[in-house]
């Protein structure tokens, strides 16, 4: 059927496995068996593909078992489109295919480059093709035959007869221009934001600041004056707001706001695109610290902007841009600069910009108020703001876990139970699980309630749970739905999120949350790698504290 006239096709990538290559480099081989490929993370590409009809999707770098992915037929031909029935096409990632001869050296030209991903499923060769053009030679040769070239043509018309480019093809440049950073966009941006901030700590209930009380605020951090966007944003917006500029436009002339820098991460201070990432130079930090000790030592609180940016966790796309690191302990000497500040006996407050998970443990140590933002875009300074000062009550949880160490790497959640046996002078738990977070208000849940407690294999049943604002303030929860089978023929996580919602409820307010129990919830790969339910008991887990969850049974007969 013909798109809207503006749609656009989504392509989704990368496929498959890329989240978990050798030693954590982008790139590196994949080693995962057949059942943690399907279980955990060939899953949402299978959803996409068969609940949303997904067009396009993109191979990975890396290869799996010898094989990179953009000429494994296995992965493309027999899997993605032959078991899931995708009718898309398949683009390559950046000179992808090329890579087949240059890097992983399983063809011996870039014609056998050409060949090996055609033959694979790849249709159209990206950015810049370097083999693809061959297979005009190739077909007069004989080497490859023109039903390929008709499959792969044929793919790429169809797009396009969907999209209607051959009836339209051309675009307002102008139009385009007037739809972006409108008034209407900026509040999405800034509600995002906001419903996206996560309060890792609170303790003495430091949070939410009172302006009734604060006459001064020292704003200290790298991360203070910079809106961090995160990678391939390019063009920048228009405009941004940074935690200094949305702290200080949130007060007014109500507060004095001074700043300090304290450190520098990177004298790139979050260039994705540059080649190098340069760290601070210790003189320029302890003169940087001492200055934020004499602004910190003249205010009433200090709220601390640390964490990362765009140079500390980047795409490593090549061997001279490199972007991986081997440490998640916070870069530079953001750590010193927390003991310097925390000697100040100032209450502080940890703000977190971060593209992905550190081990802050020294901050979760130190610092009594922590606020995890992670990358909030453009408007990160006024809903940082807004949740500081109480205007908005935070009711993010965390979608990662937040490892203590790399030694606690692989972090998630839904861990096999021999995984987690522990390390010697080190605690076992992570800093802060998945499905963490806090709020300026309190919740309490009842017991879980199923509406059938013992159903038959490829049966349905619903569970369902009362939740409480029990605090003085209106806020946000989340409520999560875990299950875990019992006993099984293969081992199982010792939990697995199956379902959430997201409440906004008054003091006071009560609401039921249910959620299906499906088979689809319940099934496994047994032994012979077939999905199936099988009988036995499953412990179902409900609640907004992952560490503090609410159980009942639920029996599946045979």
């Amino acid at each position: 059927p013909l798109m809207h006239p503006h749609a656009v096709i989504a392509t989704g990538k990368h496929f498959a496995g890329h989240g978990q290559p050798e030693a954590g480099t982008n790139s590196g081989p994949v080693q995962l068996s057949e059942r943690v490929l399907r279980e955990t993370h060939l899953y949402p590409f299978e959803q996409t593909v068969k609940k949303s009809g997904l067009m396009s999707m993109m191979p990975a770098y890396h290869e799996m078992d010898g094989i990179p992915a953009h000429a494994n037929q296995w992965l493309l031909a027999e899997l993605l489109r032959g078991e899931w029935g995708f009718q898309g096409s398949i683009v390559s990632d950046y000179m992808g295919v090329a890579e087949l001869h240059v890097l992983h050296k399983v063809a011996t030209d870039m014609a056998q480059a050409a060949r090996q991903a055609l033959e694979a499923g790849v249709d159209v060769e990206l950015p810049d093709p370097k083999a693809f053009p061959t297979l005009v030679e190739q077909v007069r040769s004989g080497a490859v035959a023109m039903t390929l070239i008709d499959q792969a043509v044929a793919r790429v018309l169809r797009h396009k007869f969907q999209l209607g480019l051959f009836e339209n093809p051309w675009v307002d440049p102008a139009a385009a221009t007037l739809q972006v950073d409108t008034a209407e966009d900026r509040e999405l941006a800034a509600t995002a934001a906001r419903r996206s901030i996560v309060l890792l700590k609170n303790e003495g209930n430091l949070l939410p600041l009172d302006r009734r009380t604060l006459r001064s605020i020292a704003v200290i951090g790298p991360n203070a004056e910079k809106a961090h966007l995160g990678g391939y944003t390019d063009p920048q917006p228009p405009r941004t707001v940074s935690l200094f500029e949305g702290i200080r436009r949130k007060v007014g002339d109500q507060i004095e706001v001074r700043h300090a820098k304290g450190c520098v991460i990177t004298k790139e201070d979050g260039n994705w695109f540059a080649d190098t990432s340069t760290p601070g130079d210790e003189a320029t930090d302890r003169r940087l610290i001492g200055e934020a000790v004499q602004v910190a030592a003249t205010c009433d609180a200090v709220i601390l902007c640390l964490g990362g940016n765009e140079d500390t966790n980047k795409e490593a796309w090549a061997a001279g841009h490199l972007g991986d690191r081997d440490s998640i302990e916070l870069f530079g000497r953001q750590n010193e600069l927390v003991s310097a500040l925390v000697a100040t006996g100032k209450p502080i407050v940890a703000f977190l910009t971060n593209g992905a998970p550190l081990a802050i443990n020294q901050v979760a140590a130190q610092v009594p108020a922590i606020l995890e933002g992670f990358y909030l875009g453009e408007e990160t300074g006024t809903a940082a703001a807004d949740v500081l000062f109480g205007d908005e009550n935070p009711g993010g949880k965390l979608p990662v876990t937040f490892p203590r160490s790399v030694g606690q790497i692989p972090a998630g959640y839904a861990y096999k139970p021999t995984a987690r046996r522990g390390y010697v002078f080190a605690d076992k738990e992570p800093l802060f699980p998945f499905g963490h977070g806090l709020s300026y208000t309190t919740f309490a849940y009842g017991s879980p309630r199923l509406e059938q407690d013992s159903i038959p294999v490829g049966g349905s049943t619903i569970v369902s749970i009362d939740v409480t604002n029990t605090g003085p303030r209106a806020g946000d929860e989340i409520v999560q739905f875990y299950l875990r089978d019992d006993y099984s023929s293969v081992t199982r996580p010792v939990r697995e999120l199956r379902g959430f919602q997201r409440l906004h409820l008054q003091p006071g307010e009560s609401r039921t949350v249910s959620f299906p129990v499906t088979p689809e919830s319940l099934q496994f790969y047994d032994r012979n790698m077939q999905r199936v339910v099988e009988p036995g008991t499953f412990t179902l887990l409900l609640g907004g504290d992952p560490m503090a969850l609410q159980t009942t049974v639920l029996t599946v007969a045979g």
